[in-house]
C-alpha cells in the first residue's frame, strides 16, 4: 500500500482515510455513508436525496446562511451527492481550514434541525428538480433505462423519488431515517492532499462521537432483470439506451467489463462511434457505459437521433454488438485498456478523486486496493477476454428505454434476435 496512505477506525466504526499529498496547498476532505436510493423502503423513495439538501438547512449551532457563508469565507467549497449506494458530503479548501471543514460537515450530519419552514421550501425545489428531469429526454432516458433493468427493484427507481413522495416526508420521517442508516460501520471520513491524518482522526473522534457504533440495516439484493421502457412523445429527436448484465463492482470480471464498455463506446476511435457516427452519420453521438454495484452491474450503449434514422442505427447498434462478440482484436484492445488506465491514473492528481475513491473502496469493498493491482488487473484483460465476456452478457435478456417518437421503434425480443442473428453470423 502506498505509504502516504494511512487507515484508522474509530471507537463507533467509522474509518478515518487520508492520502497525503504534500505538494498541494489544498485538501478535500469528505465523510460519506454506504446509504442511497437502494436502501429506501417504497415510503422512503426519495428521502436520501432529500435529506442530502437537508443537511444545509440549518443546525443547532449554524444557520443555512451561516453553513455557506464560513466555508465561502475561507474560499472553500462545499457540496453534496446521493447515489444509489452512498451519499456523500464533502469539502474543498485550502489546508490550512481542514479542521473548520470538519467541523461543519460533523454539523450537518449530527445536528441539523430539520426546520419545518425549511423543509418545506426544500420539497419544493426538489418537485422542480424533478420536472425539470422530466423535461430532458436525456435524463429521463437513463431513469427509464435504470427501472427496465432492476425491474420492481430499489435499484430500478430514480434517486429523486417523486412528487407524491418527497412532499410526503417529515421532520420525524427524516431522523428517523437518518438515525436508522447514517451509523459508524457504514461511514468513512476521507481526505486527500495537504493533510495531517492524526489531526483528522483526534478531530473525528471528537466531533463525530454520538454517531451510534451498531451496522446499520442490509440494502434489497439487487438483480439484472431485463426489460422495456418507453415514452413517446412529439420531439425531433429519440433517445435510446440498451444494456446487459456486467459484473459486480467486486467481481473478478469487473475491469473486463469496464475495457469492453471502452471497446464498443468509450471514444471517438470505438467500434460504434466509428461505424454509427463517422461512417453512417446516423448520429451526433453515440456511446457505451457500465455501472456496477455492490451485487450487480450493467453495460449499456445510448444514442439520440432522428425519428427518420432510429430504426437503422438501433438495427446497425445491435449487428456492430453481434460482431464484437467475435471480432474484437488485439489492437481496438489494447486502445480500450490504456484509456481505461490512463483516466485511473490521471484522477490519482485530483485530491477530490482521491478521497472520494478511497472512501468508496472502504464501503464498496471493504478494503484498500492499491493503485498498482488496479493497472495490473486492466493490462492482464485480453482481446479473447473481451468476447468471451459479451457473448456472455449479450445472451441475456436486454433492457430497453426510449424517449420521443419511439411508438415503431422495434421491441426487445425482435431486438434480441437480431443480436443473435448478428452473433451467429
Amino acid at each position: 500500500m502506498n505509504d502516504r496512505i494511512r487507515l484508522t477506525t474509530l471507537d463507533n466504526g467509522i474509518r478515518v482515510v487520508t492520502e497525503t499529498m504534500p505538494h498541494l496547498e489544498t485538501a478535500s476532505l469528505g465523510i460519506w455513508v454506504k446509504t442511497g436510493a437502494r436502501n429506501e423502503a417504497a415510503a422512503e423513495h426519495g428521502i436520501s436525496h432529500l435529506l442530502e439538501h437537508m443537511a444545509f438547512k440549518g443546525t443547532a449551532r449554524r444557520n443555512a446562511m451561516q453553513i455557506a457563508e464560513e466555508i465561502e469565507q475561507v474560499g472553500g467549497d462545499l457540496n453534496a451527492m446521493t447515489g444509489y449506494e452512498t451519499t456523500a458530503y464533502y469539502v474543498r479548501m485550502l489546508a490550512d481550514d481542514v479542521p473548520l471543514g470538519l467541523d461543519i460537515l460533523a454539523d450537518i450530519l449530527t445536528g441539523s434541525t430539520f426546520d419545518a419552514t425549511e423543509l418545506k421550501r426544500e420539497q419544493n425545489v426538489i418537485v422542480q428538480e424533478i420536472g425539470a428531469a422530466h423535461d430532458t429526454p436525456d435524463d429521463i432516458v437513463h431513469d427509464l433505462f435504470q427501472e427496465a433493468a432492476f425491474d420492481g427493484q430499489t435499484l430500478g427507481r430514480p434517486i429523486l423519488g417523486t412528487p407524491d413522495t418527497v412532499r410526503g416526508f417529515s421532520r420525524d420521517g427524516l431522523q428517523t431515517y437518518l438515525d436508522t442508516h447514517y451509523r459508524g460501520p457504514e461511514m468513512v471520513v476521507a481526505a486527500a492532499g495537504k493533510v495531517d491524518h492524526d489531526a483528522i482522526v483526534a478531530q473525528a473522534a471528537e466531533v463525530l462521537a454520538a454517531i451510534p457504533g451498531d451496522a446499520g440495516p442490509v440494502a434489497e439484493p439487487g438483480s439484472f432483470t431485463g426489460g422495456e421502457r418507453r415514452d413517446v412523445r412529439d420531439l425531433d429527436q429519440a433517445n435510446i439506451v440498451l444494456g446487459f448484465p456486467a459484473p459486480a463492482i467486486d467481481d473478478d470480471d469487473f475491469y473486463i467489463g469496464r475495457v469492453a464498455s471502452g471497446v464498443l463506446g468509450g471514444g471517438m476511435s470505438s467500434r460504434l462511434f466509428q461505424e454509427v457516427r463517422e461512417t453512417r452519420g446516423l448520429c451526433y453521438s453515440i456511446y457505451a457505459f457500465s455501472m456496477a454495484f455492490k451485487d450487480a452491474g450493467v453495460l449499456a450503449v445510448g444514442a439520440a437521433t432522428g425519428k427518420d434514422d432510429l430504426d437503422e442505427l438501433v438495427n446497425v447498434t445491435v449487428d456492430e454488438l453481434g460482431r464484437a462478440t467475435a471480432d474484437v482484436d488485439d489492437r481496438e484492445t489494447e486502445r480500450a485498456r490504456m484509456q481505461l488506465k490512463a483516466s485511473i491514473l490521471m484522477s490519482q492528481e485530483s485530491p477530490s478523486s482521491r478521497a472520494g475513491q478511497l472512501a468508496r473502496q472502504l464501503l464498496m469493498l471493504g478494503r484498500l486496493v492499491p493503485t498498482s493491482d488496479i493497472v495490473k488487473r486492466i493490462e492482464a484483460v485480453s482481446a479473447s477476454d473481451v468476447r468471451a465476456f459479451l457473448g456472455r452478457s449479450l445472451a441475456n435478456r436486454p433492457a430497453l428505454s426510449a424517449v420521443g417518437p419511439v411508438s415503431k421503434l422495434a421491441g426487445i425480443d425482435d431486438l434480441a434476435a437480431r443480436l443473435g442473428a448478428s452473433r451467429a453470423a
